[in-house]
């Protein structure tokens, strides 16, 4: 069991010195995020799984707050209403239900970002179109190669691995990162 555990903890900092490269693209990220929210927008998240709870995490980070006091940010995990996604997938298919969401909520200056594990997911890929249209911002944090819709957001954040837990682990501390960024941006 021990050996194991060693295993797994050898393997997610291998991961976080991987993750040094993207330094650069979180950067330019936190500014796509910042400077939506500064011009009035709002930052709409989006995920299946553990991936649908990240975008709840990094919602709630921005609506309530990370480290420190300042005012509300606007931020709408489409992951949360049973009520909408039940509908959707059942009135059109579970393909579009962000995208339906995308299209009622999002507006030009607003930011919608992705999270995926495989970067392939319908519904996600869809998701990013209808932003993509409406004048949105796109980004997303990605696993293994980044799939389809790495080639599809404006900035993609591609965690080097394969393995599904290590690419979450690599997200949730790529997006604790962005919320810091934004917070201080926002904390005076």
């Amino acid at each position: 069991m021990e050996e194991k555990i060693i295993a797994a903890l050898e393997e997610n900092l291998r991961v976080g010195e991987r993750i040094r490269a993207l330094v650069p693209e979180i950067g330019r990220t936190a500014a796509l995020v910042i400077g939506c929210l500064r011009a009035g927008g709002k930052v709409l998240t989006c995920g299946n799984g553990g991936s649908a709870a990240d975008a709840q995490h990094i919602a709630a980070e921005l609506v309530g707050r990370f480290k420190r006091e300042r005012k509300a940010l606007a931020a709408i995990a489409l992951t949360t209403d049973s009520s909408i996604l039940t509908a959707l997938a059942n009135d059109y298919s579970f393909d579009r239900v962000f995208s339906r969401q995308v299209e009622a909520l999002g507006r030009p200056g607003d930011c919608l970002l992705a999270i995926s594990t495989s970067g392939n997911s319908p519904n996600l890929l869809q998701a990013v179109r209808a932003a993509r249209s409406a004048g949105l911002k796109t980004c997303a944090l990605l696993g293994k190669d980044g799939g389809r819709l790495a080639g599809q957001v404006d900035l993609s954040l591609v965690i080097p691995s394969s393995d599904t837990a290590r690419i979450q682990e690599g997200q949730a501390l790529i997006y604790h990162i962005l919320c810091d960024l934004v917070e201080e941006a926002f904390a005076g």
